[in-house]
């Protein structure tokens, strides 16, 4: 600040991560986006929370206090799937694993509230954007508040934050009090009954779901995507000729017309009333029915606005949620991605030498140093993940001409580039330019997925941009490999035979990471995945096209332990795949409740969001019943079906091949899943999963010495063992 003559900051952002000036790091591009529009902004990166000092350095902020966790939620960055510490925090130097605290956000919020009590506090970032409403927290098992309630902040930002942000600083600039910003899309905010800006609107009763006996027609949450398209009076499919079904789950009836139909108030005016926070923590049926309309208002097109309300401090106030942003336009994108990033670490990071290697060396960093962001988002709608809910399901890509440049950027500046390329994608490698054909059937659609149970006629499929984008990076002066190590959607992948042959030919370093997630229609229903099929055909293409390239790469296939939905026979079934096609998994992933994913909701309630819910005993389909695998025993075993080859797992797995019926699996044959012997020198697994014998040698795989991965909400989001998705900025592996 004194370098730059500045007497005071407009913006300060606080954040859990270390700071990369990098578009990768979420607080990178807000701290560039609002620096463009002349706002002057500083940035305190991982300070220490036990004390007010550190949130008071750059002093009273003329604007705002931003606030955020980091690129990943606290909590999922602290603790493994097993509720254990984790070893190590990617995104701080030398790995450090106790740099930030538990549940970041509300700590952060609190001692910026205690450096300047009178400055607004704007909470960003996935930690906010995934726990916006009342939802389940695996870590102390019992559902929150919003944490826009517990954090006591003036607004929350979810999604893809650029817009909101740069008008809320220019709002806040020009004299307007925080508490009038109520209208921005992408913001939730608490507001009281008496507030004179909810004058207007008409608020829809879904507090509850279906009962039986009404006679009333009511509006329908669970209305299919033809069924909102013929609403909207376009087709969604060509061969979709079904009638609509009309359910009765809302309460809300306004004044039917001269033909005797209902007359719904304007969708921009409209609130839909979730249950409450009291409500949805003591019924499962009702949390899992909140979850459900929840992700039907995601489309930027045609979503509502949702209030939750919360009983604090003796007074009920409710969490009003806008709807979504709408997605960036490629100029824009291009603008965020071309402001003048310094591509890496602060020199606060640096050794004596200005190396960040080392104890300072930011795993994070490092891991995405050479890879380029080309898009954001993902329509694949995977129950487990949380790419929807923070960047949306409607594809937003750059231009080629800015990838391009950004290639070159990195070329002629960033130290140590030997000319490769880790990754050209983001949050789904081959979904470049990919998005409805009709931009009037894509503003009315409410499916959740845009591929299952299959692909959507209406969906553009075409490859072909990317093939040219790869065949352009590669023919750059000094790009010797350019490599694809984001999560690749093979069902799309196979609709595009050439795409294939470009990926296989030239863009694939040996091994290629895919993740069909199981194998058995049971848990894949309940993942919103495609059929172990597809996986089929792409790794009968893939195998041809490196015959043909005169190569030897092979396909590393990851899969979900303890999904829910899951049953015992699933996971033998999916062990005996493994067996037959010869894969030895060395790290396994077992499945990770993140906030407010649809498989979530499962895991805490028990019941299928995605079928519809109902309390009418004539309708026991719309109130499936999920297996739900919980217990420290039977997520080992699972876990353990996935590694069968591993002595430490083969008593668990007898006892349980016993208690299956199964024992016809039991011996030294080929077609037997375990010998009947234990091996001298080998135990039982411990509770970490590991034996607790001295270990010989690695087990030869198929993929020795991959990065472990966990799935769920932010973990879904992982360049393979971190995180680097934070406000819509970009998305490695899924």
């Amino acid at each position: 600040m004194d370098a730059l003559g500045w007497d005071s900051c407009d913006v300060v952002i606080v954040s859990g991560d270390a700071y990369v000036d990098h578009p990768s790091f979420g607080m990178a591009v807000i701290g560039r986006v609002l620096e463009a529009q002349g706002f002057r902004v500083g940035i305190i990166a991982q300070p220490d929370w036990r004390s007010t000092e550190p949130f008071a350095a750059l002093g009273r902020p003329n604007l705002f206090f931003g606030v955020s966790a980091g690129n990943m939620d606290s909590m999922i960055n602290r603790y493994t799937a097993d509720r254990r510490p984790r070893s190590d925090d990617a995104y701080t130097p030398g790995g450090a694993p106790d740099r930030r605290p538990d549940r970041a956000s509300l700590v952060y919020t609190q001692r910026c509230r205690e450096a300047f009590g009178d400055v607004p506090v704007v909470l960003g970032g996935i930690e906010a954007s995934l726990r916006r409403i009342a939802h389940y927290d695996y870590w102390q098992d019992k559902v929150r508040r919003s944490i826009l309630v517990d954090a006591q902040a003036d607004l929350l930002l979810y999604g893809n934050a650029e817009r909101a942000i740069v008008e809320i600083a220019h709002r806040l600039a020009a004299g307007e009090p925080i508490g009038r910003i109520t209208d921005l899309r992408g913001t939730a905010f608490l507001r009281r009954d008496d507030d004179p800006t909810a004058q207007g609107w008409f608020e829809i009763d879904s507090s509850d779901v279906d009962l039986p006996g009404r006679i009333d027609t009511h509006v329908n949450p669970y209305q299919t995507t033809s069924g909102q398209a013929a609403g909207e009076g376009v087709r969604c499919a060509k061969d979709d000729d079904a009638e609509v079904v009309t359910a009765r789950p809302l309460h809300f009836v306004r004044q039917a017309d001269a033909g005797g139909r209902i007359r719904m108030p304007p969708r921009e005016r409209s609130v839909i009333r979730l249950p409450g926070f009291e409500q949805v923590k003591r019924d499962p049926v009702l949390y899992a029915h909140a979850n459900r309309v929840l992700h039907l208002e995601t489309n930027p097109g045609n979503a509502r606005a949702l209030v939750q309300r919360h009983e604090t401090g003796g007074r009920a106030r409710d969490v009003w949620i806008n709807p979504p942003p709408i997605p960036l336009t490629t100029p824009e994108m291009d603008h965020v991605f071309g402001l003048p990033y310094a591509r890496g670490p602060h020199p606060r990071y640096a050794d004596a030498n200005g190396r960040h290697d080392g104890p300072t060396k930011i795993p994070a960093w490092e891991m995405i140093r050479f890879s380029v962001n080309i898009m954001r988002g993902c329509f694949g709608g995977c129950s487990f993940c949380s790419i929807t809910e923070h960047e949306g399901r409607i594809i937003q890509s750059r231009s080629e001409d800015s990838v391009i440049r950004e290639i070159e950027d990195m070329r002629d500046k960033v130290e140590g580039f030997t000319g490769v390329v880790s990754d050209l994608g983001g949050p789904t490698a081959n979904m470049y330019r990919l998005r409805c054909k009709s931009a009037t059937i894509e503003a009315a659609c409410r499916k959740p997925s845009c591929v299952y149970p299959g692909i959507c006629p209406n969906l553009n499929t075409d490859h072909a941009p990317l093939i040219h984008l790869y065949r352009r990076a590669r023919a750059l002066p000094g790009i010797r490999k350019v490599l694809i190590g984001s999560g690749l959607r093979y069902d799309l992948a196979i609709r595009s035979p050439e795409y294939v042959r470009e990926l296989v030919t030239h863009h694939v370093g040996g091994y290629l990471k895919i993740a069909p997630e199981h194998t058995e229609d049971g848990p894949l229903a309940k993942m919103m995945k495609p059929g172990i099929g597809s996986y089929d055909r792409f790794k009968a293409m893939f195998d041809r096209f490196s015959a043909e390239a005169g190569k030897q790469q092979f396909l590393i296939p990851y899969f979900i332990a303890a999904h829910p939905g899951t049953r015992d026979e699933d996971m033998l079934n999916l062990a005996l795949w493994l067996k037959r096609n010869g894969f030895r998994a060395d790290q396994v992933q077992a499945f990770y409740p993140s906030p407010m994913a649809t498989a979530t909701a499962m895991y805490h309630t028990g019941r299928n969001p995605l079928k519809g819910l109902s309390r009418d005993p004539a309708r026991p389909d719309l109130l499936e019943a999920v297996d739900v695998v919980r217990g420290e025993r039977r997520r080992r075993l699972h876990k353990a079906f996935l590694k069968y080859h591993d002595p430490a797992n083969w008593p668990l797995l007898r006892e349980a091949l016993a208690a299956m019926g199964r024992t016809d699996l039991i011996g030294n044959g080929k077609r037997h899943l375990v010998p009947a012997f234990q091996p001298a020198g080998t135990a039982p697994a411990t509770r970490s999963g590991k034996s607790s014998a001295p270990r010989r040698g690695a087990l030869l795989t198929q993929h020795t010495g991959l990065p472990p991965r966990e799935t769920g909400g932010a973990r879904r989001e992982t360049g393979r063992g971190i995180v680097v998705v934070k406000d819509g900025r970009r998305g490695r592996g899924r």
